[in-house]
């Protein structure tokens, strides 16, 4: 048996299943978020010093680019919020049977990607 077992782990030729990938994906957002802490509080300070500043920040966010980047995080924000809640509930013994597991994983995509697409159409 031990002669079958792979002697590498290639992550592009795994197979996740549909909680595996909203876990993962919750693990990627939340790096994404606190990755741009620092990005967010060096803008926030940019349009604190002057009103010329937060005007040149505030053009700056009406660029096609820079609405891609804050769509992109906001995907990131709802879904690793909707993601958490499954989490927490989980950790309460909720929905762990493998059907309500399947359905919640659906739900936290269905949710984060609807919420980001009616919320970026308005952003856009």
């Amino acid at each position: 048996m031990a002669a079958r077992r792979p002697k590498y782990l290639n992550l592009f030729r795994i197979k996740l299943p549909l909680p595996g990938v909203v876990s993962f994906l919750h693990r990627v957002s939340g790096a994404l978020l606190f990755a741009v802490i620092p990005l967010c509080l060096a803008v926030f300070q940019l349009t604190l010093e002057s009103a010329e500043n937060f005007e040149k920040v505030r053009q700056g966010f009406g660029e096609p680019l820079a609405k891609m980047v804050l769509i992109l995080l906001l995907w990131g924000f709802l879904h690793h919020f909707s993601a958490g809640l499954r989490f927490i509930a989980m950790d309460f013994h909720l929905g762990l049977e493998l059907k309500n597991t399947r359905r919640n994983s659906f739900l936290v995509m269905a949710l984060s990607l609807a919420l980001t697409a009616m919320i970026g159409k308005w952003l856009w």
